[in-house]
């Protein structure tokens, strides 16, 4: 038989074109980056987005944003509002155009927006797609006029619904995402949306962004408000270090493109640089973060040879001696900006690079001509850091060579699996030597490793690599990840693809927990962000009523699950877990290891800047901001007699 015949046939029929926002409905991932619960969000970001553009063309100075009960969102501004009048190709109002095309906007001709942060079109018209319904609003010259949209498909023409006094005009848009395409028990974080409008507000100078939340009782809100913009986001970042010099800053336009620079040094070990693109946060930095990393490295080693702070045969600083300690703040505004994807996470720009350099090179060099204290204390943390990166590299040479030695296994503490393929494989970090057993007896040896840790590890936030790395707990667990540390890191070395924290439901378990995550963020924050580490959920109670038993993971779950068995407390066996080392190998399998039935939590970065500072103030060495964040938090209990 001709094989030919087996093979289907390919025509003009099987050309599918996808009519108005429907490839945003097939496609989510390719305009808000999933449907998950970071694109959840995205969709409030492009709508708010739009406002802030308005901002920056100087026609808005308020934004709100409310999150109703049921979990729709009105975004509300006083610019200048969407067009109304019939477009003259589209034979519609502009207002439905801009809602329900693709790439419809006023920000393509530059006359409208001379500088914006949505400049792909997409924005606001894919979120009236993946939204089950959208009501717009528009105040314009007296009038107010309203359309509402059903997934994306207008239910009629716009049409005016009444008359406002006075001459203050803008948009209200109010949207309730679809359940459709965003699955699952999905709603919005209030402080995932606070931490994304306070780093808006910084970086939009004169603007005010309220947030409120209706599904509090009292409504909780919100009010961002920054006279000092980038200077101010440096201050907040910093109100927890020691800093070592007032706050410099430079600002210049140049060709219409604007570059806002701001900077810090502080006593900490790790360095906090953010960059923004017209108020969007590029987490993955771009263009302008390579020219300022270019001209800060540049420009302290230039002014250190030139004051003699520096011997003569001894090396310039590397990138990372100079950025140690540094908190920085770089943000661009740009007529026509070149993001990598619709998201916006790194800037692609050439030009920029060479005008952020130019800038940073000449105003940061006469800063510490002019401030010589400054000058002469960020050299010497430079300085410092030169000395302890290279204590750093030989401690962690001696790592890899004993981890090579030893084939990356360590006896007696690494139980191994057999699978050697990290896409199949867990690592299960546990507490202790007791646990650390019912976990090897109780593991699947086929896929899951176990290492055991004695204690609690090192506290990385308050030390220097060359210390964390002569801490026996961290090299066990560098050499049994195979990814190694610092410059030499790299996920292509990764044993385990994924690797799952294991501790005790009491305080010290939070601690050690804690501990790790700290040194996770700060020395393997890819290994967070690219999904691979994981928190495990061991049940607090295991209650046995006559035949039956049932785990409770929550204190709440155990009420329901008396309820469930109906038994009285005092009629059940409650066993209280004090550690994972009191459930035998079968129940640790059963509840926190077996994949259909555990449970795992992700663990993600969704601001860094904000988890910086949260780690910072948990983990560094002030005292007063960790005591009034527990006495903040700590929730009020009643003394037990047991």
């Amino acid at each position: 038989m001709d094989s030919a015949a087996n093979v289907s046939h390919y025509g003009a029929k099987d050309i599918q074109v996808l009519e108005g926002l429907e490839a945003v409905r097939r496609r989510p991932g390719m305009y808000v980056g999933g449907t998950d619960q970071k694109a959840l969000h995205h969709l409030v970001y492009e709508v708010v987005d739009n406002s802030i553009d308005e901002a920056l063309a100087g026609a808005c100075n308020r934004i709100t944003i409310t999150i109703h009960n049921d979990r729709s969102v009105m975004v509300e501004d006083n610019g200048r509002g969407i067009p109304v009048e019939i477009h003259p190709l589209k034979h519609v109002s502009a207002l439905e155009v801009v809602m329900t095309i693709l790439h419809a906007g006023g920000k393509f001709g530059g006359s409208s927006y001379k500088v914006s942060g949505g400049l792909h079109g997409v924005g606001v018209s894919a979120v009236n797609a993946l939204s089950e319904w959208c009501e717009v609003e528009v105040r314009r010259e007296g009038k107010i006029y309203f359309q509402r949209y059903e997934r994306g498909r207008p239910v009629e023409a716009v049409k005016e619904i009444g008359k406002y006094k006075g001459e203050e005009t803008g948009n209200k848009t109010t949207f309730r995402f679809d359940p459709e395409i965003f699955k699952g028990d999905m709603d919005y974080r209030f402080d995932t949306l606070s931490q994304r409008f306070r780093e808006m507000a910084f970086v939009t100078r004169q603007v005010k962004i309220n947030l409120i939340d209706e599904r509090e009782d009292p409504p909780h809100s919100m009010t961002f408000f920054f006279e000092g913009g980038i200077k101010s986001f440096v201050r907040y970042l910093n109100r927890n270090r020691e800093v070592l010099h007032d706050v410099f800053y430079a600002e210049k336009n140049i060709d219409a493109i604007g570059v806002e620079v701001s900077v810090q040094y502080t006593d900490a070990y790790n360095e906090s640089v953010y960059c923004f693109a017209n108020t969007i946060n590029t987490i993955d930095g771009g263009t302008h973060m390579t020219g300022f990393r270019t001209a800060s490295t540049r420009v302290l080693n230039d002014y250190a040879r030139k004051n003699g702070l520096i011997k003569d045969g001894d090396p310039n600083f590397t990138g990372d001696d100079t950025r140690e300690g540094m908190t920085a703040i770089i943000s661009i505004k740009h007529p026509n900006p070149q993001f990598e994807s619709q998201t916006k996470v790194k800037l692609m720009n050439p030009e920029v690079q060479t005008l952020v350099t130019q800038v940073v090179g000449e105003a940061f060099y006469e800063f510490l001509e002019e401030n010589p204290s400054a000058g002469k204390a960020i050299v010497k943390k430079c300085l410092t850091s030169a000395r302890a990166r290279d204590a750093a590299r030989k401690a962690r040479d001696l790592v890899i060579r004993k981890s090579a030695l030893e084939s990356l296994t360590l006896p007696g503490k690494l139980a191994d699996c057999s699978e050697r393929d990290p896409e199949r494989t867990e690592l299960y970090i546990v507490e202790g030597d007791s646990a650390g057993g019912s976990a090897k007896q109780g593991r699947d040896r086929h896929f899951q490793a176990i290492l055991p840790l004695r204690g609690k590890i090192l506290n990385t936030e308050r030390a220097r690599l060359d210390k964390i790395l002569s801490n026996h707990e961290v090299r066990a667990l560098i050499s049994a990840l195979g990814t190694g540390i610092g410059d030499s890191f790299s996920l292509d070395g990764l044993r385990y693809g994924k690797v799952v924290i294991m501790t005790d439901a009491d305080v010290d378990g939070s601690h050690i927990r804690t501990l790790l995550l700290t040194f996770f963020f700060r020395y393997m924050q890819d290994l967070v962000e690219s999904g691979h580490l994981y928190i495990a959920q061991p049940p607090l109670y295991l209650i046995s009523y006559k035949k039956d038993k049932k785990y409770a993971y929550i204190e709440e779950e155990k009420e329901k699950i008396l309820k469930e068995l109906g038994a009285k407390e005092d009629k059940a066996s409650i066993q209280r877990y004090k550690g994972l080392g009191e459930m035998n190998p079968e129940q640790l399998w059963e509840t926190t290891m077996n994949p259909e039935n555990r449970t795992l939590l992700q663990v993600t970065v969704e601001d860094a800047a904000e988890a910086d500072r949260t780690f910072d103030m948990l983990m560094g060495d002030s005292v007063p901001p960790r005591k009034r964040f527990i006495q903040t938090h700590a929730k009020l209990v009643r003394n037990l007699d047991i």
